[in-house]
């Protein structure tokens, strides 16, 4: 299911440079999907990754909670999220939540949050407020 939603997603992504289309879909706690795809821009590096564009749409909609993420590429092998998407990742999901990397071929590759992105920074580490 998630799968799918990123990889149709990622036929709409603003790619006219790298020509490498990403997509994304985040499952929230209310059950619903939320997409996105990057966006780039001739600024660089002013773009944004499908993972952030997905997660904004969640947030958008009242949500605060992703429990399944899934990313698509056309590589040869599933590419991760980069590290800004990882920590923006870590902030709405668990460590616990699986992450689905795949190609367009259908190689895939499964991992947690907490695997992705060990250390996450927290709002622990800032003390109190």
């Amino acid at each position: 299911m998630l799968i799918e939603a990123a990889r149709a997603v990622r036929e709409n992504a603003h790619a006219p440079y790298s020509r490498f289309k990403v997509g994304a879909a985040v499952l929230a706690a209310d059950g619903k999907v939320y997409v996105g795809c990057n966006v780039e821009n001739i600024a660089s590096p002013e773009g944004t990754c499908a993972e952030a564009g997905a997660i904004a749409a969640m947030v958008a909609a009242g949500q605060r909670e992703i429990t399944e993420v899934a990313v698509i590429a056309d590589g040869p092998e599933p590419v991760t999220p980069c590290g800004g998407c990882r920590q923006k990742l870590a902030e709405f999901a668990g460590a616990h939540v699986k992450v689905t990397m795949a190609t367009l071929s259908g190689t895939t590759r499964v991992m947690t949050v907490g695997e992705l992105l060990p250390g996450a920074f927290s709002v622990a580490q800032m003390g109190e407020r």
